[in-house]
């Protein structure tokens, strides 16, 4: 889990889009907290399904 913030200088110049980024910010800093929930995790100890997984995988990373 990453603990640094990312830090960058902001210019706004217009006051209507200094109005919103505030309203974002608001909006974000209210906005409930969901932990992720995690399962168990699953060890594929079968051939052919590390090898269908495997093939998955390959067909999503050449699109």
């Amino acid at each position: 889990m990453q603990n640094s913030s990312i830090v960058t200088n902001v210019k706004i110049t217009n006051p209507k889009n200094a109005e919103a980024f505030i309203n974002a910010l608001d909006e974000a800093a209210n906005a409930p907290y969901k932990k992720m929930e995690r399962g168990e995790p699953h060890i594929l100890t079968d051939h052919e399904e590390i090898r269908k997984l495997m093939e998955r995988r390959r067909n999503v990373q050449s699109e």
